[in-house]
């Protein structure tokens, strides 16, 4: 039997497998998770105008200390609309356009008002409480750079910035299939021998979570034709993601469909628990990722392998998964041949990040995982890493 891929090693073959996706013009309100295709840059100087950091007066640093006569008020979006001469004080608030002639701003707390005039007890600098034109970024200046996946802290800079539209990577359209004559949709009664089928609701929300769009087919029964006819469907696809039937069983039978597609295998079986029975294949440009039926391990091929290749598809200079350093709540004993992924809660303490290891770690028990907030990496290797061991981890996303 051919040796068995590892982790990087199946990860790299995925990876050279894909070609971003073409870009299309998304409006900004509109492009929550999704990925520049290229820089974005300001449309103006932000601020636009120097522009006061407090409520308080504008001044002539060189007229501190002093009482000086307040002359006009300067707020936000209503700007004094006259030039400050020397002697003189303007009324501002925060965000207020600081008029010519003034170059600082003293805070209302530090002045004493009489009427119309305030009291100025310190001398200030010039600049003092001043934003400058420009100080956060000029136009034409990049904002968020190509790959950048977009929150709302890159799209409010980009809204402040100016932009209406944003060149995107277009969302990979994905079709998720899952196999087994054995499953039945939540709230339907259960026969004999069926079980729900939970794998499809998974699958489809963690392909959102990444930025596809997923469309779900119904499960397939461990028919030859049947199988035929859904994967055919699912490869019109730019990713297809298959669950189940990725072993030597005699219902196995998405790897021979595949294969009597026109699909090209790329690898099947890498060196991890779970989920060992993974397989790639292509088909033409459409990706295709055929995911053990157990849901953990489906669960953890779709975090090392489907999420980084939907990532990689629209641009992200860094698609695989980020592993963060912690350390192991208990002792885990080392697996051979195979590198394990336990499932884990994260708990800081004495800001330490500690990795507690749930029970039932087997790959069937989905239930048991519902609480688990990461994956805990575990090399091959004999014995066991003990209690403390520096470790690292994946979290799970929500």
């Amino acid at each position: 039997m051919a040796k068995l891929q590892s982790i990087a090693e199946a990860q790299a073959l995925v990876l050279g497998r894909v070609s971003a996706l073409a870009a299309e013009q998304v409006p900004i309100a509109e492009a929550a998770g999704r990925v520049l295709a290229a820089n974005a840059a300001a449309v103006v100087d932000l601020p636009p105008f120097p522009s006061s950091a407090m409520d308080g007066f504008a001044v002539r640093a060189a007229d501190t200390p002093g009482t000086l006569p307040v002359v006009a008020r300067s707020a936000a979006g209503l700007p004094a609309g006259q030039r400050l001469e020397a002697g003189e004080a303007i009324g501002i608030s925060t965000g207020g356009v600081v008029p010519d002639g003034a170059d600082a701003v003293i805070p209302i707390e530090y002045v004493v008002e009489h009427d119309n005039s305030v009291e100025i007890a310190e001398p200030v600098e010039p600049g003092t409480n001043i934003r400058p034109r420009g100080g956060d970024v000029q136009s034409g200046g990049v904002v968020c750079p190509a790959g950048t996946r977009l929150g709302p802290g890159q799209l409010g800079a980009l809204a402040a910035a100016g932009l209406a539209e944003l060149s995107c990577a277009r969302r990979p359209r994905a079709v998720v299939l899952t196999t087994g004559t054995e499953l039945r949709p939540p709230g339907e009664p259960l026969g004999p021998g069926e079980v729900y089928e939970a794998n499809g609701l998974m699958l489809a929300v963690a392909l959102a979570s990444a930025g596809a769009a997923a469309e779900r087919l119904p499960a397939v029964e461990d028919d030859y034709d049947a199988h035929l006819v859904a994967i055919a469907r699912g490869l019109e696809a730019d990713v297809l993601v298959t669950s189940g039937g990725v072993s030597v069983g005699r219902h196995d039978l998405v790897r021979p469909v595949l294969a009597d597609l026109g699909a090209e295998e790329v690898f099947w079986r890498v060196a991890v628990k779970p989920g060992k029975p993974v397989s790639f294949s292509v088909r033409g440009s459409t990706l295709v990722f055929g995911l053990p039926g157990n849901p953990v391990s489906a669960l953890v091929g779709f975090e090392l392998f489907v999420r980084p290749a939907i990532l990689a598809l629209q641009g992200a200079p860094d698609p695989l998964p980020r592993f963060e350093p912690g350390r192991l709540a208990r002792a885990v004993q080392r697996g051979r041949g195979r590198d394990e992924l336990l499932r884990a809660r994260v708990e800081v303490r004495d800001d330490v990040v500690v990795l507690e290891p749930l029970g039932g770690q087997e790959s069937h028990m989905i239930a048991s995982a519902a609480t688990a907030d990461a994956l805990v990496f575990v090399p091959q290797g004999e014995g066991e890493l003990a209690e403390g061991s520096a470790v690292r981890y994946l979290r799970l996303s929500v």
